[in-house]
């Protein structure tokens, strides 16, 4: 199969250089200094009033530009006001029924305060289904495809009143993906949608509408990164790994699940063993001096006249977890002068209006967007060849490597400053490489042999 290969222009505006001690630290607050903006917005638009309530249609929205939802899907829950039922619900389901005993006629779809909804499966047959629903949950992002970024279901909701001046807003909003990781505000009357026709000949609108929006946080969503970066280059033989428990420390206390050895004789039965168990969200890591369920290696490989090459592979040591529609995001000040990406998909963004230092990597559809688990297919790889620009070139002090890098929207950990790889001319404490050694030993035998020729 041929490899697919994108080129980009050259002549794309300057950048600027972020800190590279930034990538060091992880926010604590719901808000990504690479996408400010991100965030999930649900909308709940009522479409019709009924005699003790109404029809409403809910969206989800995922304005995040790089992070996504991915298997087993979101959920969604709230708390009504009032003593709200859920008569009927279509492209979405209610998880749990609730107590319906009062009812003796028509059961409701679902009776409980605080109910949860979760998205339908594909599959699901076509009168239960409306526009944008019935994808498992998943919700891709806003860069890699806007058209499957969006997901929706209908309720039929009653003892909700009958006008807008007799409807309460539901409260409490909690969006899972499927874990923990967002927080949503109050919802928030706002401009009643307005919908076009097929034929778009045709507006209609909503009779009340309302937001709720839900912003990310890394901190949130789990107590350890997910992610660590390792660095080498064709100038110095050290290879820099990801940092000693980046995601973790292996404990001397017999923690089931924790991580596995590869070589482990029944491996095949501890992951088959282990993706059944009700808390299979969990990563179930091979057994790492960093312990983490993504490594991204960056290697400089090439240096040409006017050229540099950079060799990407991303690693999965996650034995329960396939990553489908995954993603990269990269920072680095000289993706303005990016030329070519083999095998990948690229995409520019950029945070801070001109400055294009950033750059969003995924997958080729049916060739390599899907990230395998732990073994021998779970890795991929790209090559990025760069137009040097004279101006800020330099494979000093580390320039050639990135700022900080994101797997699936969450930040990955970076080597510190002083382990990167150095120039063979350079003051390291490391010391020179053995070819470095034999090279000035040959100069200085030559050097004996003219001065007592």
């Amino acid at each position: 199969m041929a490899v697919p290969i994108f080129r980009l222009p050259s002549n794309l505006p300057l950048l600027a250089i972020f800190l590279a001690f930034s990538s060091l630290f992880t926010s604590t607050v719901a808000y990504d200094p690479l996408d400010p903006n991100g965030n999930i917005t649900v909308k709940w638009d009522v479409i019709s009033w009924t005699a003790d309530g109404y029809i409403a249609v809910v969206t989800l929205y995922n304005f995040q530009q790089y992070r996504h939802i991915q298997a087993p899907g979101w959920s969604l829950q709230w708390k009504w006001a009032k003593k709200e039922v859920i008569w009927s619900a279509m492209g979405g389901q209610a998880t749990e029924q609730g107590d319906c005993s009062r009812y003796k006629g028509n059961i409701p779809h679902c009776c409980k305060r605080d109910p949860t909804i979760v998205d339908l499966l594909p599959g699901t047959p076509y009168n239960q289904q409306i526009a944008n629903c019935c994808k498992g949950g998943v919700l891709n992002s806003w860069v890699q495809d806007p058209a499957s970024a969006v997901s929706s279901f209908q309720l039929s909701v009653g003892a909700a009143g009958t006008s807008n001046k007799t409807v309460r807003l539901p409260k409490n909003f909690t969006l899972k993906a499927p874990g923990p990781g967002y927080t949503c505000g109050p919802a928030k009357i706002v401009k009643p949608t307005k919908f076009i026709s097929p034929d778009k000949r045709r507006v209609t609108q909503a009779l009340m509408t309302w937001n709720v929006t839900c912003t990310y946080s890394q901190f949130l969503a789990q107590k350890t990164p997910s992610c660590c970066i390792s660095l080498s280059s064709f100038y110095n033989d050290t290879i820099v790994s990801c940092p000693k428990c980046s995601c973790g420390c292996r404990s001397n206390m017999s923690e089931s699940g924790s991580c596995v050895e590869a070589n482990f004789p029944h491996l095949a039965s501890v992951v088959t063993g282990s993706s059944s168990s009700k808390n299979n969200l969990a990563p179930l890591v091979q057994c790492t001096a960093h312990m983490c369920p993504i490594r991204v290696h960056w290697h400089v490989k090439l240096n040409y006249k006017e050229y540099w090459r950079v060799k990407i592979t991303i690693t999965n040591f996650n034995y329960r977890m396939n990553y489908t529609n995954w993603n990269l995001v990269v920072q680095h000040p000289n993706f303005h002068n990016l030329t070519q990406i083999f095998s990948f998909n690229y995409q520019s963004i950029n945070p801070y209006g001109k400055i294009n230092d950033t750059a969003i990597l995924w997958g080729v559809k049916f060739y390599n967007d899907l990230l395998m688990q732990a073994g021998p297919l779970g890795n991929v790889q790209t090559e990025l060849l760069f137009r040097k620009d004279q101006s800020i070139f330099t494979f000093d002090k580390g320039w050639a490597f990135p700022r900080r890098i994101y797997f699936n929207g969450d930040n990955c950990v970076m080597p510190p400053p002083d382990a990167y790889p150095w120039l063979p001319n350079a003051g390291s404490k490391r010391g020179v490489s053995l070819f470095t050694n034999l090279l000035l030993m040959s100069l200085t035998l030559l050097s004996f042999h003219y001065s007592f020729a």
